[in-house]
């Protein structure tokens, strides 16, 4: 086994550090109180080539892995950005994943090369308020009529809805009482332009990522070209099926991330913080805690790598993807905790960023699945225990 870095790699992580530096605690602040997308760091992550890591270079990028991408979120979250910046890198090297593997090569010589650039700013259109985790639920329909589908029906949770120019969606061809024992089928999924009068967007009030808003998706007589079409119709659910792996192992990095970013801003702070004559980090306390915390990050990024590696190597990695997220994700939230008590009251005020880091902690442990749901997944695919639901 050899668990040390390419030169390479280890390149990639320095460049992606190097940008996220460029980058300060007070632009991410602002960023977050205004509610403002982060155009600025966006241009500048598609400058460096980030958002074309992972599509194949006869098409414009750098034909890399999910083991690259993985390094570069757990790079952009362990940094001044973090979730915040995470969101925009994960989407623009995410969001054409399902063009890349499945569209026409008109599509993929139409979206590829302008998305290695980052000219291709795209939003996913999966989750609905009624069918959340359970997707065969799905109640957007798009009616085929002629050469264009007419969609009706309503998404949640479409980040970066106000600025993408390009839709992902998943919508019904046939009706859910149609299909028959095979709920999944009977779904479409479509990579569309945005007809702003059609395709209404609201930003939902919510906790934490301010700076990537998150809306609601009205969809009204929507006029989509039948070219937009992904794949087959009424397989679109089987195309997604193949991103979920690399898109948890991308949680699990940022998570990672995240929990060191934590651990780091506690550590410095412990060293500097004086009470009773001695800094607060020669206290056990203190210590454990935050040893503790990291001794989770340390075993959750080998977990993280691990299933890169096994998927960049054609290899099933299900329950390690999953596990991966789990780990991560749970590592984190020990990570920003102990962060926080650190800081004690300090952790509450803005200027510290540690109560910034706890309100985008909480996403990564139920995005894009939530952590019981990862547990029922280990305990059927791993262990072979009956289907729990």
């Amino acid at each position: 086994m050899d668990f040390s870095f390419s030169e390479s790699q280890n390149l990639l992580r320095e460049s992606v550090r190097d940008l996220m530096n460029r980058f300060s605690p007070e632009y991410w602040r602002g960023k977050d109180e205004r509610k403002e997308f982060p155009t600025e760091f966006e241009k500048s992550s598609a400058q460096l080539g980030l958002f074309g890591v992972m599509i194949p270079e006869a098409y414009g990028g750098a034909g890399l892995g999910v083991t690259e991408a993985a390094i570069i979120l757990q790079a952009v979250a362990d940094s001044n950005g973090a979730l915040d910046a995470c969101s925009v890198v994960h989407m623009g090297m995410f969001g054409i994943n399902p063009v890349m593997r499945h569209g026409t090569e008109a599509q993929r010589q139409e979206f590829l090369p302008r998305a290695a650039k980052g000219q291709v700013h795209s939003c996913f259109g999966v989750t609905e308020p009624d069918a959340g985790t359970d997707t065969s639920r799905i109640k957007t329909f798009a009616r085929r009529e002629g050469d264009q589908y007419i969609v009706n029906g309503q998404k949640v949770w479409t980040s970066r809805g106000l600025q993408a120019e390009y839709i992902l969606l998943l919508c019904r061809t046939t009706p859910l009482d149609q299909v028959g024992a095979k709920r999944f089928s009977g779904l479409t999924l479509l990579f569309a332009p945005i007809d702003r009068d059609a395709v209404k967007m609201r930003p939902i009030a919510k906790m934490g990522r301010h700076a990537v808003e998150s809306c609601e998706t009205f969809m009204t007589d929507y006029k989509v070209p039948v070219s937009c079409l992904v794949g087959e119709e009424g397989k679109g659910f089987y195309h997604l099926l193949d991103g979920l792996n690399p898109e948890r192992i991308m949680i699990a990095a940022e998570a990672v991330g995240l929990g060191y970013q934590a651990i780091s801003r506690a550590v410095a702070y412990a060293k500097e913080r004086i009470v009773f004559g001695r800094p607060i980090g020669q206290n056990q306390g203190v210590q454990i805690p935050l040893a503790e915390a990291y001794s989770q990050l340390q075993a959750a990024e080998l977990m993280m790598l691990r299933a890169a590696w096994m998927y960049d190597n054609g290899m099933p990695c299900g329950p390690e993807a999953n596990m991966a997220k789990l780990r991560g994700t749970e590592a984190a939230h020990l990570a920003v905790n102990a962060a926080f008590e650190t800081f004690g009251g300090y952790g509450y005020a803005k200027e510290f960023d540690i109560e910034r880091l706890y309100r985008q902690l909480p996403l990564t442990r139920v995005a894009p699945i939530t952590n019981t749901l990862v547990r029922t997944q280990v305990a059927e695919h791993a262990l072979g225990l009956p289907k729990s639901y």
